[in-house]
């Protein structure tokens, strides 16, 4: 027990499903001989998750991580800023809740940045109520930015199974996309790829490039970004030591992709490995903060405010982010201990 990692396991939006989520995992053993978990967030939240769960486990309320033992219950840094009596209601966008999301995020950092935790993972959160709560940035993977005072490149990884995406643009219109595609945009989104896979323990990982247009351009009589920009990137990147393929039409990509031929692809747009991702494993799929100094990871799906409260919502994800926050941060052990 001593020698797995102690994850952050923070509750999330508390108007969402993210409590009853993780009191789910909590009561069915989910985190044992897995990681050493620590909740953050109110505790009277956890227990208005459980009472939508309909489950109940013994847990621990701590002020500090050296007080956990979780030999009997489930170690909680109640954070006690959130009442569900009187800041939020169940299924309806909260300030409050967004309020508590950011701080959640925060004591995450500063727990891993004082090498009290070894990675967290996160309960879904709701933008919207972050930015009502003050929050200035587009997301929460912008705001870990800030917080860890981050520089260099960074952005979400999506995952079903054992394929991992990144995207070279994300959440701009598409008529935008072109110019945005850069031998720099594009060569981050190599790089993100290329060492968030490592850090998760895949040597060499494969990368795959989705072409922008039909057919992948047809040789330029539909489109000269893959010969132009998108190809020559993908050489820079083989000379750099980086195994990167393509550019490959998307609708043939993801068919060889899902098959094991690569391990990661890279979009040129948010929709095009969104779309796939999603119709391959909706309640499956992960998000990983990738480029960032912690093991994050969360869902890969949202709040679901019209289903919280109902005790319906399914664990998968929220199963898949766990274990991929415990599998990064054993390979940093590893890493770690090798030096």
């Amino acid at each position: 027990m001593s020698n797995t990692p102690i994850i952050g396991v923070l509750l999330g939006d508390g108007a969402g499903v993210g409590p009853e989520l993780v009191a789910k995992l909590c009561a069915s053993h989910f985190f044992d001989n897995l990681c050493r978990p620590i909740l953050i967030g109110d505790a009277r939240v956890l227990e208005l998750g459980m009472k939508v769960a309909k489950v109940s486990f013994p847990y621990q309320i701590i002020k500090k991580t050296s007080e956990a033992d979780w030999s009997h219950a489930i170690p909680i840094l109640d954070q006690k800023d959130l009442d569900p009596a009187t800041d939020f209601r169940i299924g309806e966008l909260s300030v409050n809740s967004g309020a508590a999301c950011l701080h959640m995020l925060e004591v995450g950092v500063d727990l891993f940045q004082r090498k009290e935790i070894h990675g967290f993972c996160f309960a879904p959160l709701n933008k919207a109520a972050m930015k009502m709560a003050g929050c200035p940035y587009e997301s929460e993977h912008h705001y870990l930015a800030h917080l860890f005072g981050h520089t260099g490149p960074f952005g979400e990884i999506n995952v079903v199974g054992n394929l991992w995406t990144t995207r070279t643009t994300s959440h701009i219109p598409i008529k935008e996309v072109s110019q945005n595609l850069t031998p720099e945009s594009i060569g981050r989104a190599i790089r993100l790829a290329d060492t968030s896979l490592k850090r998760a323990g895949i040597v060499r990982p494969r990368i795959a490039l989705a072409a922008l247009n039909p057919h992948a351009g047809e040789n330029g009589l539909c489109g000269r970004e893959e010969i132009d920009i998108i190809a020559p990137t993908i050489k820079a990147a083989r000379a750099d030591g980086i195994d990167a393929y393509g550019p490959y039409s998307s609708d043939v990509l993801f068919i060889k992709a899902f098959a094991g031929d690569f391990d990661a692809v890279v979009t040129m747009y948010h929709d095009q490995g969104q779309i796939a991702l999603k119709l391959k494993g909706f309640d499956e799929g992960i998000t990983i903060a990738g480029g960032l100094p912690a093991p994050i990871v969360t869902c890969g799906h949202g709040t679901a405010y019209d289903i919280a409260g109902k005790g319906i919502a399914r664990t998968g994800a929220l199963e898949n982010a766990i274990r991929m926050t415990c599998r990064m941060a054993r390979h940093a052990l590893v890493m770690e201990g090798s030096k």
